[in-house]
């Protein structure tokens, strides 16, 4: 019977023979087998390019291989990120609530309030603030206190039922309901709820529907004296399309907002990690990386994971060249460009409930072509591609961007609900 780790050790030898060695150690030499469960090998990976390589490429090859082994055939499933690892581990394992604790969340000056704020909604569910609305940049830790929240009440009462969701997940379980005729059952699963979860609650705003659902099932909660918990990554008031009922009640209990940690939280927070996994760093190391990556936790988390892997798969010393080598990986892995295409299409498509594929269809009716020409728009402002490769990506010629460019420039000239559509779809491409 093979371990996770192991099965997935003889998955690669299969397709190193199948494929080669440099094929398969270019996109899976980050890869960590995480569970078989439920007919599944599930994989985790900190890199999305690599995810993406592997889930189009590299499926079938997976599964035959796993069926070569066991004489099953399981399906790979590929995580990516700390937080969509964590999200898998909240529903299918308890060791999520050990890992994501109040007493491994370093507090600094940048997210003392944030923490005392949690830590009380976690001392007294729906009696202190409720909603606890947690705002900041991603990658800050507003997840973390999520999970630590999560956690705590679970220890203390251990029948509360907690719910959580991401906001854009909220909307696709919505539609799913309503295709499949489950409405009451989606209902029930949130608002019998003892605790519920909402992170990025920002992608719920611009979508009516999803917006009047969630109105009734945050009222049916407060009402029952239910506690809510929500993140995002600015403020209610910065929301702009969030409707106005909506942002009312998102302020009725307590707003506390995490900035980028400072310095010396940064420093604590390498100690910790490194700590974590068995390791020490000298100071100057620590110091280092501390200076190196300045807004995002869960960078620093990567480098310090990239680092370890560096000494213990590679047999580096751990001095400052390999320190130096393991974040100049990172910056490779996360240069901070441009967002692609297909991501803003993505968040263009789920802003306005209307699949990709549509968009990039030959529809010309006015809800196609409205949000078609926003794509366009959104891929000229945010990538800097020229016409011609924005016409080929959305399967239409350059004078079609041009007149799709100029059509919504001139109408944000006049729009302020345009201008907010378009103001929000940013915020929300910019923080994925």
């Amino acid at each position: 019977m093979y371990t996770p780790s192991a099965l997935l050790d003889a998955v690669i030898k299969i397709l190193e023979r199948d494929l080669g060695e440099v094929i398969v150690s270019t996109w899976f030499s980050d890869a960590e087998a995480i569970a078989i469960k439920n007919g599944r090998l599930v994989i985790y990976t900190p890199n999305e390019v690599k995810r993406e390589t592997m889930q189009k490429h590299y499926f079938d090859n997976v599964s035959q291989a796993t069926y070569e082994l066991l004489g099953e055939r399981l399906t790979p499933l590929y995580l990516c990120g700390e937080e969509e690892l964590a999200v898998w581990r909240l529903e299918n394992e308890d060791s999520v609530y050990s890992h994501y604790t109040f007493a491994k969340f370093i507090v600094g000056p940048s997210n003392r309030f944030a923490h005392a704020a949690a830590l009380a909604v976690a001392n007294s569910p729906a009696a202190v603030y409720n909603p606890l609305f947690i705002y900041g940049q991603s990658g800050l830790g507003k997840t973390h206190l999520l999970y630590a929240i999560a956690g705590e009440l679970r220890r203390r009462h251990s029948g509360m039922r907690v719910v959580y969701v991401k906001g854009d997940e909220f909307t696709n379980d919505l539609v799913s309901s309503i295709q499949s005729g489950t409405v009451a059952e989606f209902r029930n699963k949130y608002r019998q709820a003892d605790l519920f979860l909402v992170d990025d609650i920002q992608f719920i705003a611009g979508k009516v529907q999803t917006q009047e659902e969630f109105f009734h099932t945050f009222n049916t909660m407060h009402e029952a004296g239910k506690q809510i918990v929500l993140t995002s990554d600015r403020p209610p008031k910065e929301i702009l399309t969030l409707e106005e009922r909506l942002r009312t009640r998102f302020e009725w209990g307590l707003l506390a907002d995490i900035q980028p940690p400072d310095l010396e939280t940064r420093m604590a927070m390498i100690s910790a990690k490194a700590r974590d996994l068995g390791m020490s760093l000298t100071p100057k190391i620590v110091q280092y990386v501390a200076e190196s990556i300045q807004s995002n936790v869960r960078q620093l988390e990567g480098a310090v994971k990239k680092i370890y892997a560096y000494h213990s798969l590679m047999g580096r010393a751990l001095d400052m060249e390999m320190a130096q080598d393991a974040i100049r990986d990172i910056f490779r892995e996360n240069p901070g460009a441009h967002p692609t295409p297909d991501l803003i299409l993505q968040e263009v498509a789920s802003f306005y409930s209307i699949p990709a594929e549509r968009i990039r269809g030959n529809a010309k009716t006015r809800d196609v072509v409205g949000p078609r020409q926003a794509a366009i728009y959104l891929i000229r402002e945010m990538t800097g591609m020229s016409l011609p490769e924005i016409g080929k990506f959305m399967g239409r010629d350059h004078t079609t961007a041009l007149y799709a460019i100029n059509k919504i420039e001139e109408r944000l000239k006049n729009e302020p609900e345009l201008q907010n559509e378009i103001a929000d779809m940013k915020k929300n491409i910019q923080n994925r």
